[in-house]
C-alpha cells in the first residue's frame, strides 16, 4: 500500500530521529553559482571535504549572458561564476563551465545527460529542482545550509511531507500544452494549495505526455507550494533516457529498467489528498497577476472585484495596478513589448519545435523584442540539426546562447520597467524579469502567436487541427 513517493523515500532513509526529522540519503546534488558559495565556505571553515564529489554536478546558469559568453560584465555575476569554478576545482567536483558543450540550465542539462534517473533523491539550492521529478525521482529544492549538509555527508535532514495525487483525465484540446495544464492546476489549487505535499501526477493526460511536457509540469510544482512533483517512470521515460551520456549502458541498463518498472504507486496506495481534473476543461492559459496562480483561459476575462472573495480583493487590486490591467478585462488583443522563449520550464527542443510551428512562413511583429534562448548547448545543436534555426531566422528571430536569460533579472536580458513581456518562464513576480517589468506567463505556442501578431493571441487560431 505504498505510493511512489513512499517507495523512494523509504529506500533512502538512513535513520529516523525520534520526535525529529529523517536523515535521508541523497543520490545527486546539483549546484549553480548563486546558492553554493556559502555552502563551500562552510566546509572550508570547518575543514571538511566533500564526501562523495562524484555525486555532485555543478554549472553556472543564472548569470550567464545569452548574447555572448566570452565575458560577464556584471562584477557580482562574474564573481559568482568564478567562485563556482574555483570551488569545484578545490573540492574535485564535476564542473560544466560556461560556454562549453556540457553547459546550460542545470534543470535542463541534468535529465538530458541522464544524470537524473528514476528512483533517485535529487537536491539543489534552487526551487525548481522539482523539474527532475518528471523522470521518477524525488527532487527537492533546498537551502544553502542544507547544501552544505549534502556536500559533507551525502545526507539531509528532512521531515517527511504528505502525499497528494493529481489526476488529469481525458484528452487535451488542440493547442493545449503541458504549460497550460500546469497553469490551470495552479489556478485551481492556488499557489499554496499543495503546501506540505509531494505531488504525484497521474492520469491519461500524463501517460500520453512527452518527457519534455512532463519536465515542464514537474518544474512548476513548486509554484503551488508543493515540496516536489513526481511522475512514475514508464516506457516514455525509458525511451528518453536510453543512450544518454550518464545513463546506464548494456546489461546495467536492462537491470536498471527492470528495477525502475517497480517505481509506481501500488493499486491500493492511499494518498493524504487526491484531486482529479478533466483535460477537456483546459484551454490555452495566460496569467494576469503577479503570481503564477493568477491565470485565466486566454479567451477569458480577469475576475471582477465582485467575483473575488472579499479577503482577496485588496490583493487582486494591487496585482492589477502593477500589471496595468482592469478587473473584468479581456486580454486578447492587448499589445506586448517583449516575448521570451526559454527557461528551465520551456527551454527544450519540443518547445522550440512548437514555437517554430507557429512562426514558420510568417514575420515577427516589428513592435516586439524577442529573446529565444535554448536551455542547453545540446538543445541549441538539436535546433540547428533540425533546421529550426533557419525557420526562426527567416521569420526575423535570433537564436541566442544557452542561459537562464529573461527568466530572472540576474543577467543582461532584463525587461525594462513598465514594458509587458509574455514569457514561457515559471514566475511572474513583481520585478522578476527586471525592475518594474510586467510578466504574463504562457506556453510556447501562445508566446509564438504574440511574437507574430504583436498582441496576445489565441494560438488555436494559428495552428492546424493536428494536436500540438
Amino acid at each position: 500500500m505504498k505510493t511512489l513517493f513512499d517507495k523512494i523515500w523509504d529506500a533512502h532513509v538512513v535513520q529516523n530521529i525520534e520526535d525529529g526529522p529523517t536523515q535521508l540519503y541523497i543520490d545527486r546534488l546539483y549546484a549553480h553559482e548563486v546558492t553554493s558559495p556559502q555552502a563551500f565556505d562552510t566546509l572550508r571553515d570547518k575543514g571538511i571535504r566533500v564526501m562523495r564529489p562524484e555525486r555532485v554536478v555543478a554549472m553556472p546558469d543564472h548569470n550567464t549572458p545569452s548574447d555572448q559568453q566570452e565575458r560577464i560584465d556584471d562584477p557580482i555575476g562574474r564573481k559568482q561564476v568564478e567562485t563556482l569554478a574555483n570551488n569545484c576545482k578545490e573540492f574535485g567536483i564535476r564542473h560544466f563551465a560556461m560556454g562549453t558543450k556540457d553547459n546550460g540550465i542545470i534543470h535542463v542539462v541534468g535529465p538530458e545527460k541522464g544524470l537524473s534517473l528514476p528512483g533517485m533523491t535529487i537536491v539543489c539550492g534552487d526551487s525548481h529542482t522539482s523539474t527532475h521529478g518528471a523522470v521518477g525521482a524525488l527532487a527537492m529544492g533546498i537551502g544553502t545550509s542544507e547544501v552544505a549538509q549534502v556536500l559533507s555527508s551525502e545526507c539531509i535532514l528532512q521531515s517527511k511531507p504528505k502525499s497528494m495525487r493529481i489526476n488529469i483525465e481525458g484528452s487535451l484540446q488542440t493547442g493545449v500544452t503541458a504549460k497550460d495544464v500546469a497553469l490551470y492546476i495552479m489556478a485551481q489549487m492556488t499557489t499554496g494549495g499543495a503546501t506540505g505535499y509531494v505531488v504525484e501526477y497521474a492520469g491519461s493526460v500524463i501517460r500520453e505526455m512527452s518527457m519534455e511536457g512532463r519536465l515542464t509540469l514537474s518544474n512548476l510544482s513548486i509554484e503551488m507550494g508543493s515540496r516536489a512533483g513526481i511522475i512514475a517512470p514508464d516506457e516514455t521515460t525509458f525511451a528518453y533516457l536510453k543512450g544518454r551520456e550518464y545513463a546506464p549502458k548494456g546489461e546495467a541498463w536492462d537491470k536498471a529498467v527492470e528495477a525502475w518498472k517497480q517505481l509506481r504507486s501500488d493499486d491500493d496506495a492511499i494518498f493524504d489528498k487526491e484531486v482529479t481534473f478533466r483535460a477537456e476543461d483546459i484551454a490555452p492559459r495566460i496569467t494576469y497577476g503577479t503570481n503564477p496562480g493568477a491565470g485565466i483561459a486566454i479567451d477569458g476575462r480577469i475576475p471582477t472585484l465582485e467575483e473575488t472573495p472579499e479577503a482577496e480583493r485588496i490583493q487582486l487590486t494591487g496585482q492589477l495596478e502593477y500589471m496595468q490591467f482592469q478587473p473584468g478585462e479581456q486580454l486578447l488583443g492587448h499589445p506586448v513589448d517583449y516575448v521570451f522563449l526559454g527557461a528551465c520550464t520551456n527551454g527544450r527542443i519540443e518547445d522550440f519545435r512548437a514555437f517554430a510551428s507557429i512562426v514558420k512562413g510568417k514575420k515577427k511583429a516589428e513592435n516586439v523584442v524577442a529573446w529565444l534562448v535554448p536551455g542547453s548547448w545540446l538543445v541549441r545543436q538539436q535546433i540547428i540539426d533540425e533546421g529550426i534555426d533557419t525557420v526562426l531566422e527567416e521569420a526575423g528571430f535570433e537564436l541566442r546562447l544557452p542561459s537562464c536569460s529573461s527568466c530572472l533579472a540576474m543577467n543582461p536580458d532584463k525587461v525594462p520597467a513598465g514594458k509587458l513581456s509574455i514569457s514561457t518562464s515559471n514566475r511572474n513576480f513583481v520585478g522578476r524579469q527586471g525592475p518594474g517589468a510586467r510578466t504574463i506567463l504562457a506556453s510556447p505556442l501562445t508566446v509564438a502567436a504574440a511574437a507574430i501578431t504583436g498582441v496576445i493571441t489565441d494560438p488555436r487560431t494559428m495552428i492546424s487541427d493536428k494536436k500540438a
